[in-house]
């Protein structure tokens, strides 16, 4: 992918101005997709409270939890 494909991906995010944030914000959500780094991190490189973020994220429609999927429905029930 080229870096203005990127540039115009990532100018697309409403949450924040600056294009820093934006990319940090695209990176953090990949990363905490794969399990590489913890909630607490992901705050911490945004400089955001865990639960802004958590807002933030409940906000653009991706629900994060280190949860299994097994944990899940056992919290369900």
């Amino acid at each position: 992918m080229t870096r203005k494909v990127f540039h115009n991906i990532v100018s697309e995010i409403p949450l924040f101005q600056d294009l820093e944030q934006k990319e940090k914000f695209l990176f953090i959500i990949g990363a905490l997709s794969a399990r590489l780094i913890s909630l607490k991190k992901a705050a911490e490189i945004m400089d955001l409270e865990p639960e802004l973020l958590i807002k933030l994220l409940d906000i653009i429609g991706i629900n994060f939890s280190y949860l299994s999927p097994e944990d899940v429905t056992i919290e369900r029930n």
